[in-house]
């Protein structure tokens, strides 16, 4: 597998370390650091004058526009044809966390906003009655109203806006008419993580929840998979392995859009190799880690500037263009 990075603190080495004790892949080699990564189907731009962002290169490519763990902040957002939102909409699942967020996305202009929950958006994982069980470590003495939240995501105001919520689901649209049939599947979940929402467990669990992810063009994942931008502050790789070997050997979207790990924002392409199965070289996967919320060494501001705030350099939207 052929690596390009940019920006995020993974290394090539830590994902061919990853790839080569997890999958029968070969190891990685080449790593480019740029403010913004090329190839004949996909430009990637994770750091640009927000006032006057990178022009589409043409009409045959469509611009996505990625963001996560966004924590009910607002801030500026370049316009693109598909808006992506990785989870952490809120900083606690409250209503008003919820409804500032939706209202902010309501006024961006993108014509399709896809988004997805993460483990701080707590009253939207029902699985097991989860948040029934625990919502009193966050939200007492009154529960919050998980009815009127999910009318926030899903009514009058979300729809009217474009906005689209998935929830371990798959959707189709189209940018332009009669154009290229994008597929798209959101799924909220990452590795246990004290017991937030949407946590699984690794091993049989993971595996039950990532081998339901079907193929699609584009994958929106609230963690990462492990060794892909995932490094931790205190340099631990906490992605999931179960997704890094369904992304390797079955999945490989042509986009893959997480967060989680706020310190490891940032993108990769990766070119896959043949694996013996019908899939051939060339194959390309954009990596993003669209965390919003500055933190780990880049996020401290030089000497004499200001505190790096939510959606600022290094930590902006990540734009993607790919080629229809």
């Amino acid at each position: 597998m052929d690596l390009m990075d940019v920006n995020g603190e993974a290394s090539a080495s830590n994902l061919s370390s990853a790839m080569s004790t997890e999958l029968s892949s070969n190891a990685l080699s080449g790593t480019v650091r740029a403010p913004a990564l090329h190839s004949h189907t996909v430009i990637v731009h994770t750091e640009y004058d927000i006032s006057a962002p990178p022009p589409l290169p043409g009409p045959e490519w469509t611009r996505f526009v990625c963001i996560s763990d966004t924590h009910s902040r607002q801030f500026a957002v370049p316009e693109g044809d598909v808006l992506l939102h990785s989870g952490d909409l809120t900083n606690s699942g409250t209503y008003n966390g919820f409804r500032s967020t939706i209202e902010w996305l309501a006024d961006l202009p993108h014509p399709h906003k896809i988004i997805i929950a993460g483990n701080h958006d707590l009253p939207l994982d029902q699985n097991d009655d989860w948040y029934e069980k625990n919502w009193e470590r966050w939200h007492w003495p009154e529960k919050e109203d998980v009815s009127m939240i999910k009318e926030l995501l899903q009514g009058e105001l979300a729809t009217s806006a474009n906005i689209l919520y998935l929830e371990d689901q798959k959707y189709e649209f189209r940018v332009k008419e009669g154009g290229r049939l994008w597929s798209v599947y959101g799924s909220p979940w990452s590795p246990d993580f004290y017991n937030w929402a949407f946590n699984y467990e690794r091993g049989l669990q993971a595996e039950k929840i990532v081998s339901s992810i079907p193929k699609t063009d584009i994958l929106l994942t609230h963690g990462p998979p492990f060794g892909i931008l995932d490094e931790t502050i205190t340099h631990e790789q906490v992605g999931c392995e179960t997704l890094a070997m369904r992304l390797a050997t079955t999945l490989r979207p042509r986009l893959h859009v997480f967060g989680h790990i706020h310190e490891a924002h940032g993108a990769l392409i990766q070119e896959w190799d043949a694996d013996g199965q019908g899939r051939a070289h060339g194959e390309r996967t954009v990596f993003v880690n669209a965390a919003n919320w500055p933190m780990g060494p880049r996020a401290r501001p030089a000497p004499g500037e200001s505190r790096i705030q939510f959606g600022e350099r290094p930590f902006q939207p990540v734009i993607v263009d790919l080629l229809d």
